[in-house]
């Protein structure tokens, strides 16, 4: 009986360091989002790959972080969606705090990341994502 309890425990804890094993190979990115402006303004993740984005926004207001195809951002610059919190590619960060979302672009190419609240992209809130194979 006390065997069979080790075995679980150590399966278990074989399980739980594999899944960290997973989870660290996974990319990671970080957004800082300070004086109205995503630093840094371009990243490069693999295609088919889960990547964890970590956006944080030192500023005292709120932000977005929308990316996509050009499509996406023409929606959103007339859009009437005040917050976002449902799509991992649409993420609304209030003042002082951090959001994460993880997503995973299916093909390579490029998309950008926009904050379409009033006035913010005409200030320069853009940035760049290149999906790589």
């Amino acid at each position: 009986m006390i065997r069979a309890i080790v075995m679980l425990g150590l399966a278990g804890a074989l399980a739980l360091f594999a899944g960290a094993a997973d989870s660290e190979a996974a990319p990671n990115e970080m957004i800082v989002i300070r004086y109205s402006q995503f630093e840094p303004a371009f990243i490069e993740v693999p295609a088919g790959v889960p990547v964890r984005i970590t956006l944080v926004n030192e500023d005292p207001i709120e932000h977005e972080w929308i990316v996509g195809p050009p499509e996406v951002h023409a929606i959103h610059r007339v859009g009437t969606e005040p917050y976002h919190d449902e799509r991992p590619t649409e993420v609304t960060i209030p003042p002082l705090s951090t959001r994460v979302t993880t997503l995973t672009f299916a093909k390579p190419g490029q998309q950008n990341f926009i904050c379409h609240l009033a006035e913010h992209e005409a200030y320069g809130m853009s940035g760049l994502v290149r999906v790589t194979q």
